[in-house]
């Protein structure tokens, strides 16, 4: 009886000698390490949004969790290979097979990565956000969607058109939306047959025209500009208080449509493209 006792010690000490103690208690020590390292992450990432949301960045905000996805994946890698490192496994062999492997996805993935940097820029320098009305390039209309990849618009007709990021961050930006008004810029031209006192007229109107429409600012400036081949021309320039196209575009109309009206009521005519000719006898 006492030997088989002796025998099962003997087989448990036999056990204990094949498990590695140091071992679990190094990797309990560095979970625990990762786990605290992760709250910070997702702590650091819960500020991040907080921030971000009061300033009304709210596109940048869905791209957080992905850098703290990233930052959590090598902090795991780096305790992985100091673990590894410290009972004998060489690192250099696994860091060189991480190194060409990113290398390789680096050269598949350019242009994804040229697009991710494009966001970054552009959602960074808040240069549009949705529902802005931009210029890209030759490409204008409003922004429906910001993604990692690209910016989608719709444009005037209602076509939706898809741009990559890459291509919007290295080219011009025009945000119509953050313009605080918008200008008119039109030039009359009148006859040269048309009297001195109706050519003051015709400023006087024009003056009149921009005064009364309350969506005008004063510091519009209207004047004689040029004497071109057929008509004497009237510069008119003055600014809408509204950035929005459909407004604009209505107070605009309502603005030439009261000068026309005005000015034929004056007599005064609108001059097209004319010759002379002198015939001798």
């Amino acid at each position: 009886m006492i030997n088989q006792l002796l025998n099962y010690i003997e087989k448990i000490q036999k056990v204990l000698d094949t498990i590695h103690f140091g071992l679990i208690a190094e990797i309990a020590i560095n979970i625990i390490i990762l786990a605290s390292l992760f709250k910070a992450v997702d702590i650091f990432e819960n500020k991040l949004k907080t921030k971000f949301t009061e300033k009304k960045s709210t596109q940048l905000v869905k791209f957080i969790p992905i850098f703290t996805r990233l930052l959590k994946f090598i902090i795991f890698f780096i305790l992985l290979a100091a673990l590894l490192q410290n009972h004998g496994y060489s690192v250099s062999s696994l860091i060189a097979g991480f190194g060409i492997t990113g290398l390789a996805v680096g050269f598949a993935a350019n242009a994804t990565i040229a697009n991710i940097f494009g966001t970054i820029a552009i959602l960074s320098d808040k240069s549009f956000e949705v529902g802005d009305y931009v210029k890209l390039g030759g490409i204008e209309g409003t922004v429906e969607d910001i993604n990692l990849r690209s910016t989608k618009l719709r444009t005037l007709d209602n076509a939706l058109t898809i741009i990559p990021n890459s291509k919007v961050a290295d080219g011009e930006i025009v945000n119509v939306s953050k313009a605080h008004k918008r200008r008119i810029l039109e030039y009359f031209g009148v006859t040269y047959s048309t009297s001195d006192e109706k050519l003051k007229r015709a400023v006087e109107i024009l003056e009149e025209v921009l005064n009364a429409n309350s969506e005008i600012y004063s510091d519009f400036v209207v004047n004689l500009d040029t004497l071109a081949d057929s008509s004497i021309n009237i510069r008119m320039s003055a600014y809408v208080k509204t950035n929005n196209l459909v407004k604009f575009l209505k107070i605009k109309e309502m603005i030439l449509l009261e000068i026309i009206k005005r000015f034929r009521e004056e007599g005064i005519d609108f001059a097209f493209p004319s010759r002379t000719l002198y015939i001798e006898k």
